[in-house]
């Protein structure tokens, strides 16, 4: 099992391949997605990163976090559990009607 990793400030124009080869110098990586948006299609900005080993993601963790990579500043850390999405999402307002 290995280390989940959230990448934050990505450029937009960043590849998977990019990300990967970022995070390769420091352990081998398992995977590495960007996230996009479901309508269009383009990057959001950010994305997650699996390495092999704990030792692996920490050092590539600390090594990373608060550097530069095409104009923009990174954040890297331990990617946390995704949270459970509630199905709410806003009451159904029917206030205002007519008299």
């Amino acid at each position: 099992m290995g280390s989940k990793i959230y990448v934050g400030g990505l450029p937009y124009s960043t590849t998977e391949q990019q990300l990967s080869d970022l995070f390769a110098v420091h352990g081998a990586v398992t995977s590495a997605r960007i996230i996009t948006d479901k309508f269009t299609g383009q990057s959001r900005g950010f994305g997650f990163v699996e390495m092999s080993g704990d030792s692996e993601a920490q050092a590539a963790i600390n090594a990373l976090n608060g550097t530069q990579f095409g104009g923009r500043t990174l954040t890297v850390n331990e990617a946390r559990p995704q949270e459970p999405r509630s199905g709410g999402g806003g009451g159904r307002g029917m206030g205002g009607g007519q008299h």
